[in-house]
């Protein structure tokens, strides 16, 4: 039986992994995206109806400029029958082109479809991306690699973080959100 839990896992291992096939076990195929971009670091068009639109945003576009993609959320996975979830989320990849490291956090609200449990809306904000040489890759993907994933604590985030300057922004984010 799909879930609200099933169909967030499948968007994470879609747009980290790649794998645009994995957003039909993620979205249903007329659901909304909303993006609110409050980082100048980072675009994304405002809003994306259909879920092959959606794939082209969230997966295909992304995966040609990123790699090494880490998505957290930040919260303990949804109820089997909940039909909206909001949590905090944390990323970190790196540019494809560049090697600089991107590290970024903000807010997930979903809306499920009621039968289906597939996403029938998503609406992302992003309170901070912060871009970083890429002479800190290992240590940020050191840090991100051994979180639990998908579904992590503020705590754990905070607790492992390298002492990195740039990733203040971030880490003050997750530590206002997480109490």
């Amino acid at each position: 039986m799909r879930t609200p839990s099933n169909s967030i896992l499948a968007y994470i291992q879609a747009k980290d992994g790649n794998r645009p096939h994995l957003m039909a076990h993620a979205f249903a195929e007329d659901a909304t995206l909303a993006m609110a971009v409050n980082s100048g670091a980072i675009t994304f068009p405002p809003s994306t109806v259909g879920r092959d639109n959606i794939a082209d945003v969230l997966v295909r576009r992304f995966g040609q400029t990123y790699e090494n993609i880490y998505t957290f959320c930040l919260a303990v996975p949804p109820k089997n029958q909940e039909s909206v979830f909001s949590c905090d989320w944390l990323v970190a990849m790196t540019e494809k082109e560049s090697r600089a490291v991107r590290v970024g956090c903000g807010r997930y609200d979903w809306a499920f479809a009621e039968e289906s449990h597939l996403a029938q809306g998503l609406a992302i904000t992003i309170e901070a991306m912060q871009t970083l040489p890429a002479n800190v890759v290992d240590a940020v993907m050191e840090w991100v690699s051994v979180l639990p994933y998908p579904w992590c604590s503020a705590d754990a985030v905070i607790a492992g973080a390298p002492a990195i300057e740039g990733l203040d922004a971030v880490l003050a984010y997750i530590a206002l959100k997480g109490r």
